[in-house]
């Protein structure tokens, strides 16, 4: 019988060997503690913090809830200025904690929130902002940071993409008030399903710690109206592991990310996105821009890769504002994000995982080629 080649997707997760997960899975049996802040919980906080260059972090079931669990531990309210160009969850956890989210149009080189865009849309309301770094390249932090000052204004970071990734000044995780991580199975690090809140200080780690807990302090008093967002001992047992082999990982990634740089190079109508703002990047995404002065439109070259099967995906389409729930915003119009409409129209992220096989890279670069 012939050999049948699996599809290509975009992305798939690396699993350590079966065998090295068995001893962490019977120290659980073992101990039978399950979830509520067990031994392998506050064993993966401490080695992320370690890693990651942070001094706080609390671990959450996943980046969403992480998310929304944010908004509430810094009493956000009224309107925060985001990004049409990401993922919903972004934007989801601002209508869950009643918020008015603002979009603000992209940057056309980083795709990340403009800061050009920012005090134009800060009103009386405003109280926040949420920015995305997104495909893990660095937003310009110094000047949100410098407007949010000058409007006292929080900044939470959406950072689900943004694992391991530095700037000149460490790690971009240290930067706002608050970061949040996704551990999702998609991501560079992943613990099946997971998330953090990275944050500046013990106090706010308390806050939070409290709120992803049902507001419980003791057996007996319940201070907040929190959530159930606590990592479980299975999934923090499994980022133990996972964390053993990052740096490899992200080692594979890179060589990955080269070879398509140098198969696509001078490609009319193809154009790499470029990191500007990182000094360790974690390679989470390869994305390309499709211009008009390639010979297929965008959609064309997607279903070309499609039926050849290679699963790209065009992160980020549509924009979150043409969704049912946003697009009645003022800020929602395609004349106010004309950026951010152009690359959505534009982009397809190419597969990238640590065990992409050299073959079926050089596959995908043969069909762009060959377009």
């Amino acid at each position: 019988m012939a050999n049948v080649k699996k599809p290509i997707y975009v992305t798939e997760p690396v699993l350590p060997p079966l065998e090295e997960f068995i001893p962490y899975l019977q120290e659980i049996w073992d101990k039978k503690i399950l979830t509520n802040g067990g031994p392998f919980h506050q064993q993966l906080e401490k080695e992320l913090c370690d890693y990651l260059g942070v001094e706080h972090l609390a671990l959450f079931t996943n980046g969403t809830i992480a998310l929304i669990t944010a908004l509430q531990a810094l009493r956000i309210s009224g309107e925060v200025i985001t990004t049409p160009y990401s993922f919903v969850a972004t934007s989801h956890s601002l209508l869950w904690n009643g918020i008015k989210p603002v979009f603000v149009d992209i940057d056309p080189h980083t795709l990340n929130l403009d800061p050009d865009k920012i005090e134009a849309a800060i009103t009386p309301q405003t109280t926040a902002i949420m920015p995305v770094h997104c495909y893990g390249h660095p937003c310009d932090v110094d000047r949100i940071q410098k407007i949010a000052d000058n409007y006292g204004l929080k900044v939470i970071y959406d950072a689900a993409h943004a694992f391991g990734v530095q700037n000149n000044d460490g790690s971009i995780l240290n930067h706002g008030d608050l970061s949040i991580l996704s551990f999702h199975a998609t991501k560079v690090f992943n613990t099946f399903e997971g998330g953090a809140i990275v944050c500046p200080d013990a106090k706010t780690k308390q806050r939070i710690d409290h709120l992803k807990n049902f507001g419980f302090v003791n057996e007996v008093t319940v201070v907040a109206p929190g959530i159930n967002g606590k990592m479980s001992e299975l999934n923090a047992a499994f980022g133990l592991l996972q964390l053993k082999g990052i740096d490899e990982v992200l080692q594979k990634r890179k060589v990955i990310d080269n070879k398509y740089r140098e198969g696509l190079a001078g490609v009319k109508g193809i154009h790499c996105l470029v990191d500007e703002g990182g000094q360790v990047a974690n390679y989470s995404y390869f994305p390309i821009l499709i211009q008009a002065d390639y010979p297929l439109g965008r959609d064309a070259l997607y279903q070309k890769l499609k039926d050849n099967d290679i699963y790209a995906r065009r992160y980020f389409y549509p924009l979150i504002s043409e969704f049912p729930m946003y697009r009645g915003l003022p800020s929602a119009t395609q004349a106010n994000l004309p950026v951010a409409t152009k690359a959505a129209n534009q982009i397809i992220c190419l597969p990238i995982y640590p065990i992409l096989e050299a073959s079926d890279q050089e596959k995908i670069i043969s069909l762009i080629l060959t377009s």
